[in-house]
């Protein structure tokens, strides 16, 4: 059982072969994709490749890079399009200020968005946080403390403490392959550390190719690897791992088992 709890199936690099992508991914044990959305004009292509494929599922929502370009998907939009029954999370949304590509208004404004369709769809929020751990920590608890909801910081390579932050307000933490760096020292202190029970696993394909694929298009078939280099970073058996991160992965996303 291996889940690869963020790529991207339609991005260049992955859908020209997508059926080649999906079959090298279940011959190496992966039993689950979540196929992510960061524009609105994605969202019909990524549902029907979910609709196809009955071992992935889709998102709805708009990256912090895209939210000047979309003023117009707000609460009521995400919701209705979280409907449907292989939608199984909001975003992926959250706020990039490494980049600066949308203004941080608008980007606060989108994401807060997003955290109230997760609310109100009953399903998780996927957060995408670099350079902005202050005021993503700050909407998180701000928005926590007007409902509940579920998510997951995606690709994490924020700071131990923002880790801590995340856990405390309930939410799950998903390590990518940057984890496999060498340069990713304080990463994999955080990594090791995590609790079992709120971690999951990522490619975010067709990005960041974990070692030994550096320079390679990521796909769901490398999550195995990135496996392995964090059951050998914890100390634990490589099974035991990949059935935890699957385990939280259906847990978290509890559509994918109604």
């Amino acid at each position: 059982m291996l889940a690869d709890s963020h790529c991207h199936l339609n991005y260049k690099g992955l859908v020209e072969e997508q059926q080649a992508v999906l079959e090298r991914a279940r011959a190496r044990g992966v039993t689950a994709m979540l196929n992510i959305a960061t524009r609105e004009s994605e969202w019909d292509e990524i549902i029907g490749t979910a609709e196809r494929e009955p071992d992935v599922w889709a998102t709805v929502g708009i990256h912090p890079h895209e939210a000047d370009r979309h003023p117009n998907v707000d609460t009521a939009k995400l919701v209705a399009r979280a409907a449907h029954p292989r939608v199984v999370g909001i975003g992926e949304s959250g706020l990039d200020y490494y980049y600066d590509h949308s203004d941080r208004a608008r980007q606060q404004d989108s994401f807060r968005a997003h955290i109230a369709a997760a609310r109100e769809a009953g399903v998780p929020i996927v957060v995408h946080t670099r350079s902005a751990e202050d005021d993503t920590a700050a909407i998180l608890r701000d928005e926590m403390a007007k409902g509940a909801f579920t998510g997951v910081i995606h690709c994490f390579t924020s700071s131990g403490a923002f880790a801590d932050i995340a856990l405390d307000l309930g939410l799950y933490i998903s390590i990518s392959g940057i984890v496999t760096f060498k340069n990713a020292r304080d990463l994999q202190e955080t990594a090791a550390r995590l609790p079992i029970e709120r971690l999951l696993i990522e490619t975010d394909a067709p990005f960041l190719a974990p070692v030994p694929h550096r320079g390679k298009a990521g796909e769901p078939a490398f999550v195995a690897d990135t496996g392995a280099f964090l059951a050998a970073l914890r100390g634990q058996s490589v099974d035991s791992l990949q059935e935890a991160t699957a385990r939280n992965f259906h847990t978290l996303f509890s559509k994918t088992i109604a």
